[in-house]
């Protein structure tokens, strides 16, 4: 499995932990940036990440800003890319269980490290769950 992973300024140092964490499990990883903690501009990580899911470059992306919505916002322009907002584990849970997101985000202004670890943690543990959710997966418009 390779994950990609983005965030902005707010998200240096959660995304650098979470890589750490990840490599430990033996998950490779490409780090989109940013790669300081300057103030940027989440856009400029979030389309690298996404045209390499749509690619088949990664399997899957963890993107973090302050807020999260910016990363999700612009992600969720991509065709193929379904990112979940999340600021705890049940949601993190149900976003891949019933989005099946291929992107988890998170908003490092608004959540620990902790959380957003034990996010990651769920988010990969849990499989999509398929049936109805299917079908409304299914109804999501393709930009074109």
């Amino acid at each position: 499995m390779k994950i990609g992973l983005a965030g902005d300024h707010a998200a240096f140092e959660y995304k650098g932990k979470l890589i750490k964490y990840l490599a430990k499990q033996g998950i490779e990883t490409v780090d989109f940036g940013a790669y300081s903690e300057e103030s940027c501009d989440y856009a400029d990580f979030a389309h690298p990440l996404a045209e390499a899911l749509e690619k088949g470059e990664i399997d899957l992306g963890i993107a973090i800003c302050g807020t999260g919505n910016g990363m999700a916002i612009t992600l969720n322009k991509h065709q193929g890319v379904r990112a979940g907002l999340a600021w705890g584990t049940e949601i993190a849970r149900l976003v891949k269980a019933h989005n099946n997101a291929n992107v988890l985000v998170m908003p490092a202004r608004f959540i620990s490290y902790r959380m957003a670890l034990s996010c990651v943690k769920t988010w990969l543990a849990t499989s999509f769950e398929g049936g109805r959710h299917e079908r409304r997966i299914a109804k999501i418009p393709i930009q074109k």
